[in-house]
């Protein structure tokens, strides 16, 4: 198969490039936190209640330790690749490295659009629940108002403005800051966690994995079916086995995040040693987290319950046990959260964008970094504008799905590449081995491909549309401007072949 593939070596060498080129400041710790700054949102205490109440049950619990598992077989992935490829551009610069060029640029392109979706959507979400924080204790406040027929969120667009001047100034204060409010919000959720096991239940641990039940609608509502469901003709259903699959998709959303921890590779000191340590301590503590809330939340009232709210939430399962007291400090947490996802976010989309830009698929001039904090700070200022005038005046919460689908289509070439690159470069020094390979990396794959065939048909269609543009895109503008196909003279190269191989005839 001819494809331009781009060597380890070169994108190595490319992370030396003194105008484009990233300051090595963060440690283990500072990894771990990242990650657990952008995973654990306000998602905690609401995408468990709603999986729990409208497809699973109890068995929640076992959605979420399937998400988790997936998730780790990727994370696996990802930190074999980070360590062997220390630099900025996560799956992106991974597949480049091993299926080509085209793959890269799609996977890139899907990777700016799981980025600057899940920022706006959480920036514009970061308003209301700001607003019933306060509200909470007592302070009216209005989170939007009106231009013109216009209704425009000021916090949403507040919150994005402050998060890209600090990432500007530069990425370890970012993570300072990041600490504090991460450190904050784990405070807060183990609170919830200890005060909600004293009124937890065993007889609403039963029946543990409902009866399935067909959903309202049924087979005939072809767009928001699964395309599972839509493909084998068989009818949505609630609860049962397939119920707690399709739980395990939605709630998947809670472990987004940690491919952007593998984003910041090219500004670790000692990749090698510290990237697998810290994404695996953060997923490990994240995990552990979500865990103990889905067993908390459903100990505490019966999914049932939950199911005749409009929208179940932690806050729901306190109320309905008469401590309307925790929506305060859950609506604290929430809030919380939501500040780091979208801190780690918007650094995430500058780095993919950097290194598509440093490739020369989109315009060189936006990989400058600045002389004194070594930040993107062109790409990270016209990002975080983007984001924030989308946030603050566009209705963005149509696109929720997308995020997963992003991530999980992620995840599959991640956890492929990995299998090539082993075979194609194993002279390169890892710091981080993915074990049983290729077992492990094709189970990954193919969780992750499970998990998107129980998204929905219409999640489906807007992601094909979103990649038939950036096809476009490419063929247009990248495919000519690459630099790695100007330095190769030829608009095509062989695949790299294994040491000591033969190359194809």
């Amino acid at each position: 198969m001819n494809l331009r593939v781009k060597s380890v070596e070169a994108s190595i060498a490319d992370s030396h490039d003194e105008e484009r080129s990233l300051k090595r400041s963060l440690g283990t710790w500072d990894l771990a936190l990242m990650g657990i700054a952008v995973a654990v949102g306000a998602g905690i205490f609401s995408v468990g209640a709603q999986a729990a109440a409208n497809f699973a049950g109890p068995s929640v619990i076992l959605s979420f330790v399937l998400a988790a598992v997936t998730c780790g077989l990727a994370i696996m992935c990802y930190a074999e690749f980070a360590s062997t490829v220390p630099v900025a551009g996560s799956a992106y610069t991974f597949t480049y490295a091993t299926m080509g060029e085209l793959l890269a640029w799609i996977i890139g392109w899907d990777l700016i659009l799981e980025m600057f979706t899940a920022a706006a959507v959480l920036a514009k979400y970061w308003g209301v629940y700001l607003g019933e924080a306060l509200l909470a204790f007592g302070l009216p406040f209005p989170a939007t108002f009106q231009i013109g027929g216009l209704e425009v969120s000021w916090p949403a667009f507040l919150i994005v403005a402050v998060f890209t001047a600090l990432l500007v100034a530069g990425t370890k204060l970012t993570a300072r800051v990041g600490a504090v409010f991460t450190i904050i919000k784990v405070l807060i959720v183990v609170f919830v966690i200890v005060v909600g096991f004293f009124f937890v239940q065993a007889a609403n641990y039963t029946p543990f994995i409902p009866e399935a039940v067909p959903t309202e609608g049924g087979a005939t509502d072809a767009w928001t079916q699964s395309l599972f469901s839509w493909l084998t003709g068989a009818a949505p259903a609630q609860y049962g086995i397939f119920g707690m699959l399709s739980a395990a998709a939605l709630v998947f959303f809670a472990f987004i995040g940690f491919d952007v921890v593998a984003t910041s590779a090219e500004e670790v000191r000692e990749p090698q040693k510290r990237l697998p340590r810290g994404i695996f301590l953060g997923l490990g503590i994240v995990t552990l987290l979500y865990v103990l809330v889905s067993i908390v939340m459903t100990g505490m009232v019966s999914y049932r319950e939950l199911a005749e709210e409009e929208t179940p939430s932690l806050a729901t399962a306190f109320r309905l046990v008469g401590q309307d007291w925790a929506s305060a400090v859950i609506s604290l947490g929430a809030l919380a959260g939501l500040t780091t996802v979208i801190m780690i976010l918007l650094l995430g989309l500058s780095r993919i964008v950097f290194a598509l830009s440093r490739d020369g698929l989109l315009p060189r001039w936006l990989s400058k970094t600045t002389e004194r904090t070594k930040t993107p700070a062109r790409i990270q200022i016209i990002g975080g504008t983007v984001v924030a005038f989308v946030a603050a005046f566009t209705d963005v919460g149509l696109l929720e799905e997308m995020i997963n689908i992003g991530t999980l289509s992620a995840f599959v070439l991640v956890s492929v590449g990995v299998v090539i690159l082993r075979r194609t470069r194993p002279d390169l020094p890892r710091g981080f081995r993915v074990p049983w390979l290729p077992v492990l990396p094709i189970l990954s794959a193919v969780l992750c491909l499970w998990l998107m065939f129980n998204l929905t048909t219409l999640t489906w269609v807007r992601f094909l549309a979103w990649l038939a543009i950036g096809v476009v895109i490419y063929l247009l503008y990248g495919r000519r401007r690459s630099r790695l196909g100007h330095e190769q003279g030829v608009s095509e190269v062989e695949l790299p072949t294994p040491q000591g191989a033969e190359p194809p005839a």
